[in-house]
């Protein structure tokens, strides 16, 4: 039995490799401030705005259509962090039990892809933030301030990012209560309630965008819950993570259509937000911009986690420890700043199309990962074979996988709006982006009526195995 009584390290030691019993620490409750927290930052509430900015639904609409989108896409995310107290491994080199060795590469290399651009986004909002607090500084220098912040807490690791969000639960989350009633009660527009107005394409466009931010966190979610007792029950990691992330994001994403539609047309988001709290501008922009810092962490441990699984795809007998995720904490935060800095001005905008294009082909995986986990090996894999150059027991590629992820991709294409391509649906219904969910819809099915007619495939839970999905 491990010891309770003994803390964890301050710096955390794993990277990629399997947590064994005596380091599982934490409460399932940590899950729910983790994602709550996490979610109350300048990037949702500038992506929440869009719904009546973009979109020009009414906020009663764009309200309806944000809830829709969240309260469906967390589903999907929160079933990925279940499996973290089960596997005791990160999220992406488990991918390999459904994808193979090589076959998981692609997958991996699109969630550091999508972890980058985040940390570059969030660090030029950083920069935005105390440049709009403190106008002496140049937003380049907020830049790199940010980015600092971030990298200590993510070379700190897992701990860390705990306590501070569950911190940042309680002051974000009342200090949000109370700029919503300052707003309300200090509109400073005539149409408040009357700008906008329903329209269908308009309402997908928005259920999707709320929905898809729920999916970019599915190829790291378990990451932060692999650290829970095996026992934890699925059930509960589940609704933990849910509450907390639907809550959360449906908060900010609310906050920034309110700012948005109480200030004139055409105002920044977030000059909007500074605007429309008036007095308390200053202090909310202050507490976004520790925010951000706080939740780019996870970005920044996600990609390196990412870059770890990637390199040790090749090079299986190496399990790196803490220091060489340190390091290449610091390479990538070098690089990320230099790209904000000399990108500012127009990086956020070019890395939402890019994100909405990568979604295309992240919706696949998380069907394959899930129904394999849930339904085909039921939480049971071989570890050991899962950190083999050769698969192991789940080979090199799995064709099941790659069959169904293909055809998840293009069943998607005449439903995508992305600034790449615009499908002939998607045009039909005026823009929207209906592409998340046909991908769904069809792969999900498809792979398991794949996998499951596959009797050697579905009896490879033969060997040392660790974890059991449990009701």
């Amino acid at each position: 039995m491990p010891d309770n009584n003994t803390s964890p390290p301050l710096i955390e030691k794993h990277t990629i490799g399997y947590i064994p019993p005596e380091d599982r620490h934490g409460k399932v409750k940590d899950l729910f401030t983790l994602w709550f927290g996490g979610n109350i930052a300048p990037l949702p509430i500038v992506t929440g705005a869009l719904g009546v900015q973009i979109f020009h639904l009414n906020l009663l609409w764009g309200i309806v259509a944000i809830l829709v989108g969240h309260l469906i896409g967390g589903i999907l995310m929160a079933l990925h962090s279940a499996q973290g107290p089960q596997m005791g491994i990160p999220q992406m080199i488990q991918s390999r039990a459904q994808f193979g060795s090589i076959g998981s590469l692609l997958v991996v290399i699109i969630a550091g892809i999508m972890y980058v651009g985040f940390f570059a986004s969030n660090i030029i909002l950083a920069g935005k933030s105390l440049h709009g607090v403190v106008n002496d500084v140049p937003v380049s220098a907020g830049i790199i301030v940010g980015a600092i912040g971030s990298g200590i807490i993510g070379i700190i690791g897992y701990r860390c990012i705990h306590i501070l969000n569950r911190i940042g639960t309680w002051v974000l989350g009342i200090s949000t209560v109370v700029g919503f009633i300052y707003i309300l009660s200090h509109i400073h527009t005539g149409d408040f309630l009357t700008r906008g107005e329903f329209n269908l394409s308009g309402w997908l466009a928005t259920v999707s965008l709320a929905a898809l931010w729920q999916i970019a966190f599915a190829p790291y979610v378990s990451d932060y819950s692999r650290y829970l007792p095996a026992d934890v029950p699925v059930a509960a990691t589940f609704w933990a993570t849910y509450l907390g992330s639907t809550l959360g994001s449906s908060l900010a994403f609310i906050f920034g259509a309110v700012a948005v539609l109480a200030t004139p047309v055409g105002t920044d988001t977030m000059d909007a937000v500074s605007l429309a709290c008036g007095a308390l501008g200053p202090f909310m922009l202050l507490l976004f911009l520790l925010s951000v810092i706080s939740h780019n962490a996870l970005n920044l441990y996600g990609a390196v986690l990412s870059i770890i699984t990637l390199v040790q795809t090749f090079a299986w007998r190496w399990i790196p420890t803490g220091k060489s995720r340190a390091a290449l904490s610091v390479v990538v935060l070098i690089l990320c700043s230099i790209a904000a800095i000399g990108t500012s001005k127009d990086f956020i905008g070019h890395f939402v199309d890019l994100v909405l294009a990568l979604l295309v082909v992240l919706v696949p995986w998380t069907a394959i990962n899930l129904i394999d986990f849930y339904l085909i090996h039921r939480g049971k894999y071989d570890i050991a074979s899962i950190f083999r150059v050769d698969g192991g027991i789940y080979g090199y590629y799995n064709p099941h996988a790659l069959i169904a992820y293909a055809v998840g991709i293009a069943v998607q294409i005449p439903f995508m709006n992305t600034p790449i391509y615009t499908g002939p649906v998607s045009h039909y219904i005026n823009g929207a982006d209906l592409s998340w969910l046909v991908g769904m819809l069809v792969t999900s099915p498809l792979y398991y009526w794949l996998a499951s007619r596959d009797s050697a495939y579905r009896r490879q839970t033969s060997g040392t195995l660790h974890g059991a999905v449990r009701e």
